[in-house]
């Protein structure tokens, strides 16, 4: 095992594209770290170059004590388990599970005693004499995962390997790679564009966006206090509700409706102090709410009429049109005019399922006051 460092990392293509820009960060020894971010974010980038798969163009990368910049892919002790499985059509399970050791001159009795503790831990025993052709997804999945695991690496990388499964075959698969983790200990570094995956699986993730790192800690932390509008409307499904507002006294206006703003959210967020007559963006978590059939609670309530609900089994969704803009991120912005410009004034609500609500009629939603976001309206950065 091994920690790794990334130290002003940039990659910049000969078509002056820059993929990744000064990226900072620094992966514990056994720590399982998720990048995350759309497309084009980065991420892969700078994964291939820890493995040596791309060159970087500025800073240092290290793997344990050796900086390994000029340090051949083969050489720097990883094993990356990728998309596409990338298995042997020609060759059995035990046999694309021990080529690596193989093209490694590994004796044979070797190679035999771990490949059958690799299939021992994955649960693929009794497929060891099939060929890939005749494996399921999740099981061509396990194979790959195997033929990672028998080399021992110092660090594991994976580039998106769960998005080729089904539904049900992720959320198993996430679950067997955390437990795999948990019993195993290494080092590994996680793409995916599922922030589901990144908030369920790693112990710390590292957010992305155009090349750059946006935030980086524990999940529930970045969940709970996104950086940036960008991060708070990325990580969540469905995403954090975003809405132009401004802070007017002891309230936050939205629309033409008033939330009152508590002592204990002061406290919280003393920044909020220079932003008296200004405007701001208040984000509001879909199930930071709840439906008040009674009436109104005082500073607490956004009466809402209701466009469309979802009905999800486990919860309602509520789509309903505030009154007030919602606020894009840069993001999104590039496909605000492919939007049906009613969307632009919706929030979405998490209820429960008995939840009585209708399209067509009106709900009042009661706000928790101290689990509101607050973002400049300029710099996009959190209020704290």
């Amino acid at each position: 095992m091994a920690s790794i460092g990334f130290a002003g990392v940039s990659k910049t293509f000969d078509d002056g594209t820059t993929a990744v820009d000064a990226l900072d960060l620094e992966i514990r020894d056994g720590e399982f770290m998720v990048l995350v971010g759309p497309s084009g974010s980065g991420k892969s980038t700078a994964l291939r170059m820890l493995a040596g798969l791309e060159e970087n163009t500025a800073g240092t990368i290290r793997i344990g004590d050796r900086v390994v910049d000029e340090v051949q892919p083969k050489d720097r002790d990883i094993a990356m388990v990728f998309q596409s499985y990338a298995l042997y059509p020609h060759m059995t399970v035990a046999e694309n599970l021990g080529f690596a050791l193989r093209m490694k001159g590994v004796a044979k009795a070797e190679i035999a005693r771990r490949v059958d503790v690799a299939a021992e831990k994955l649960g693929i025993t009794a497929l060891l004499e099939r060929r890939p052709k005749a494996l399921s997804g999740g099981q061509r999945q396990r194979v790959a995962l195997g033929r990672a695991i028998v080399r021992d690496p110092a660090a594991f990388l994976m580039d998106e390997p769960l998005s080729n499964l089904d539904a049900k075959l992720r959320v198993e698969m996430r679950a067997y790679l955390a437990r795999l983790h948990q019993e195993l200990g290494t080092t590994t570094v996680y793409v995916t564009h599922d922030q589901t995956e990144a908030m369920t699986m790693g112990d710390r993730v590292a957010v992305m966006r155009d090349g750059r790192l946006a935030q980086c800690g524990a999940p529930q932390a970045i969940y709970d206090d996104p950086a940036d509008l960008f991060v708070a409307g990325f990580m969540g499904s469905p995403a954090m509700n975003l809405l132009r507002a401004r802070i007017e006294g002891d309230a936050v206006v939205i629309g033409d409706q008033r939330l009152a703003l508590t002592e204990a959210v002061r406290r919280a967020r003393p920044g909020l102090a220079a932003y008296d007559g200004r405007d701001v963006v208040v984000g509001i978590r879909p199930e930071s709410v709840a439906q008040s059939p009674n009436g109104p609670v005082a500073g607490r309530t956004l009466e809402l009429d209701v466009v469309l609900t979802e009905a999800l089994g486990s919860d309602l969704l509520v789509h309903a049109d505030v009154g007030a803009p919602v606020v894009l991120t840069a993001d999104q912005e590039e496909l605000a005019g492919e939007v049906v410009p009613e969307v632009l004034s919706r929030v979405t609500l998490r209820l429960p399922p008995g939840a009585r609500v209708r399209a067509g009629e009106r709900v009042r939603a009661i706000v928790d006051p101290d689990r509101l976001h607050f973002f400049d309206a300029d710099t996009e950065r959190a209020i704290r």
